[in-house]
């Protein structure tokens, strides 16, 4: 499995279904050569399943805000990292390169993640595919790693779709195991009181298959797209 976030409740199915008790996680992007951080067998299981474990000697890491400012342990911002593995530049690209990588050497990753006391990284989701709701931040794949619990979701992804009052609403895209059936009304119940109300979806769009590149990514900007087209909702405009 590689080339996006694989959800804990598959992981969990690997470990305990495949027997395979020493698997880890990695994470990293091409262009830091590419791996980051990643788990060990001696982590705890929960610790494989729902972190990417801790960072690669050599390297440092650090989890900012929106000025730069790094944020607390347990508190989303987006991940950045240094050291020998971060590329040296895009080729023939030196703006673009600037945009990646900063003065000081740090590659922003525009991932958003979270750091615990111990070092482990949870990766919550890209700073591109967060959903602000009526002022509140949801990240999608806090909602997705919950909706992938239920009996009948065989995958699923959420994006952000136009909303007049609170400026976004989540949609739940959701693949059904074969020979199942469900409705807008049984998710919906599932989520309520086990999950912030405003993390709730408001829609669920039930889909074949999800928007992919050839390498096996789920391209987020077309689903979100085709959600919007087909809820018939357009981003309010602004002066």
């Amino acid at each position: 499995m590689a080339g996006s976030p694989c959800p804990i409740e598959v992981m969990r199915k690997v470990i305990e279904r495949m027997h395979m008790r020493d698997v880890t996680i990695a994470y990293g992007m091409t262009e830091t050569s590419p791996v980051s951080f990643q788990s060990a067998i001696s982590d705890s299981i929960e610790r494989r399943v729902s972190t990417v474990g801790r960072v690669h000697p050599h390297l440092e890491v650090k989890i900012v805000d929106a000025e730069g400012r790094i944020v607390p342990h347990g508190e989303a911002g987006e991940l950045c990292t240094r050291g020998y593995s971060v590329m040296l530049g895009y080729w023939d690209d030196a703006a673009k390169t600037a945009e990646a990588v900063d003065a000081a050497g740090w590659m922003h990753t525009g991932d958003l993640a979270t750091l615990d006391d111990e070092g482990y990284c949870n990766i919550v989701g890209r700073s591109k595919d967060m959903v602000i709701r009526g002022g509140e931040n949801v990240y999608p794949r806090e909602v997705e790693e919950f909706l992938y619990r239920h009996p009948k979701i065989q995958d699923v992804q959420c994006v952000g779709v136009p909303d007049a009052k609170y400026g976004e609403e989540l949609c739940a895209c959701v693949i059904l195991k074969p020979g199942t059936s469900t409705d807008d009304a049984e998710l919906r119940a599932f989520c309520q009181g086990q999950i912030a109300h405003y993390k709730v979806p408001r829609y669920f769009r039930f889909v074949d298959a999800f928007p992919m590149t050839v390498t096996g990514k789920i391209q987020k900007y077309i689903l979100r797209q085709n959600m919007a087209d087909q809820l018939g909702l357009k981003a309010e405009k602004t002066a």
